[in-house]
């Protein structure tokens, strides 16, 4: 069964002949515009195809209740319930693609609407704020904001006429020719970087390749990595080479600009896939231009990255902290894992004659986790910088070796174990003992 509708979520009190015009645009190209009302005000006459009532009641509220509810929570009942309406539409084969308008109401109420759907699903909203900050409605899916130019009030005019057919064609476009998001042939590993790790990603990445792998990087942007955990879940990927898990800083601190939306470290080891994590970008906290730098991180070691980006000194008490969480999230892996450790810095900012040096704070992290990993999970120093290429020529010799001896014994990937809806086993048996020293002296270079 091909997919036909491509679903059109607004406020239809305030949106009427908009949702008209795209719904009559749509049709007019051979597809099927079904309209999410999640309007939550005044009266109208439109026959919307999932009226607001019935988003509202999907979401566990009925309509008559709505207004006794504070406005974000109004707003998040119908996000809810247009979230269920699309899965559904979506599981049975029939969702295309999803197009939403609105201000900043109804492009909130679409945004949490879509983020329930998987990456690759054609999803796009033409809002009145997406020249703005739109980290909070996209957060870490594939969601393509398009400015209104003009406000959507009072039906197409000669700027919006152009702008809405503009959208609905870009959806259109990506529905009908676009490719969805489905495993290739060779396993996947998921790669973590970042600026100052770059040659040590460049690295790892291209010898990867040569061992037969396909290499996906996520950068520590806080939304790349989270959409590197969901995509985990999804069975997306075979294995981790998490060199640079620099967001963990900021999810046990908080104050980073990079501060993941869901946590880290923990997708990979809930469904056993191998992971080689290393302590790339740990070292500092990341912010905005100097004058955002808050109040406590003043007087520290600083890098000044960029007009945009200030990198400020962690201290041995804070990456204590990291790594005591760092060893509780590793310690829940149902699969394989190797820390793995390069003693001369973590960063390019961060090495001996650096701004961000500081080898007494980056030992207190290393001495938190040997107190703290489970004996079971082998920590590996290696006299090296993170960039120098024997680190980044280890820690792909141990992934690879990982990934050969934990292929499970009937030959599946963990993906296989997603698709049939089973986890893999707490304690899996690996075909032969883990020896990750042997993987580098066979493979590294001296």
């Amino acid at each position: 069964m091909t997919a036909k509708d491509i679903a059109i979520i607004a406020t239809v009190d305030t949106k009427e002949a908009e949702a008209r015009f795209l719904q009559e645009f749509i049709t007019s190209h051979g597809w099927q515009a079904p309209v999410l009302d999640v309007s939550t005000h005044r009266p109208h006459n439109f026959q919307a195809t999932y009226s607001r009532e019935e988003i509202c009641r999907r979401a566990g509220v009925e309509y008559k209740d709505l207004g006794t509810l504070r406005r974000d929570a109004m707003m998040a009942t119908m996000g809810r319930g247009a979230a269920r309406v699309l899965m559904e539409l979506y599981d049975r084969g029939e969702l295309a693609g999803v197009l939403g308008i609105g201000g900043n109401q109804g492009t909130a109420i679409a945004a949490m609407a879509m983020r329930s759907l998987p990456v690759g699903l054609p999803k796009l909203i033409v809002s009145t704020v997406a020249s703005g900050n739109v980290r909070p409605y996209v957060e870490y899916k594939d969601i393509t904001m398009m400015f209104s130019v003009a406000d959507l009030l009072g039906g197409p005019n000669t700027v919006s006429r152009t702008i809405l057919s503009n959208a609905a064609g870009a959806v259109i476009g990506m529905a009908a020719w676009g490719q969805p998001l489905k495993a290739g042939e060779r396993p996947v590993i998921a790669i973590t970087a970042l600026g100052n790790t770059d040659p040590a990603v460049a690295a790892a990445r291209g010898r990867l390749v040569e061992l037969g792998y396909e290499v996906i990087a996520f950068h520590a942007s806080g939304t790349c990595r989270s959409a590197m955990e969901e995509l985990i879940e999804a069975g997306l990927i075979n294995g981790v080479l998490d060199l640079t898990p620099h967001e963990l800083i900021g999810e046990v601190h908080g104050a980073d600009i990079y501060t993941p939306l869901r946590p880290r470290l923990e997708a990979a080891g809930r469904w056993g896939i191998p992971q080689v994590v290393s302590l790339g970008g740990l070292d500092y906290f990341c912010f905005g231009p100097a004058d955002t730098i808050p109040q406590r991180f003043q007087g520290r070691k600083t890098h000044y990255h960029n007009p945009y980006n200030t990198n400020v000194r962690a201290t041995g008490g804070e990456l204590a902290q990291v790594g005591e969480v760092m060893a509780a999230k590793l310690n829940a892996a149902r699969g394989p894992v190797v820390v793995m450790v390069p003693l001369k810095g973590w960063s390019e900012n961060g090495r001996a004659g650096g701004p961000l040096y500081d080898q007494e704070a980056d030992a207190a992290l290393v001495a938190s986790l040997e107190a703290n990993l489970n004996p079971g999970i082998k920590l590996m120093k290696l006299n090296a910088h993170i960039n120098d290429p024997i680190f980044a020529a280890s820690a792909v010799a141990v992934l690879h070796q990982l990934m050969e001896v934990s292929r499970p014994v009937d030959g599946t990937f963990p993906r296989e174990a997603v698709e049939k809806g089973t986890l893999p086993p707490k304690n899996p048996k690996w075909r032969r003992s883990l020896t990750p020293e042997s993987a580098i002296v066979k493979q590294a270079p001296r």
